[in-house]
């Protein structure tokens, strides 16, 4: 069986897959900072719903990069989470 790794690094070859999944490299970086800070603040999706006044769902959405959350819900979610929102824009050679 082949490994998702070596299929990256197969398919990263092809330029229409690279600039496909650079595009969504920011909405990977948001969903991993999302899971990072609630699984540090030791809570469960339907724990950290319950503190935001949402679903579980809503939840799992942003988690999986499904939806992309309003500014009003990452604060709920860094106050649910005790954590600071950050908003830093980059240059762009900096990825």
């Amino acid at each position: 069986m082949t490994k998702i790794s070596e299929l990256h690094r197969r398919w990263s070859k092809d330029a229409d897959y690279k600039e496909a999944y650079d595009a969504l490299g920011e909405e990977f970086d948001l969903a991993r900072a999302l899971i990072e800070a609630r699984t540090a603040a030791g809570l469960s999706q339907s724990q950290l719903a319950k503190r935001m006044n949402t679903s579980q769902s809503y939840i799992a959405r942003i988690e999986g990069g499904k939806v992309r959350p309003s500014t009003d819900a990452l604060e709920r979610f860094a106050q649910a989470t005790r954590t600071r929102l950050r908003i830093v824009f980059e240059p762009q050679s900096a990825r």
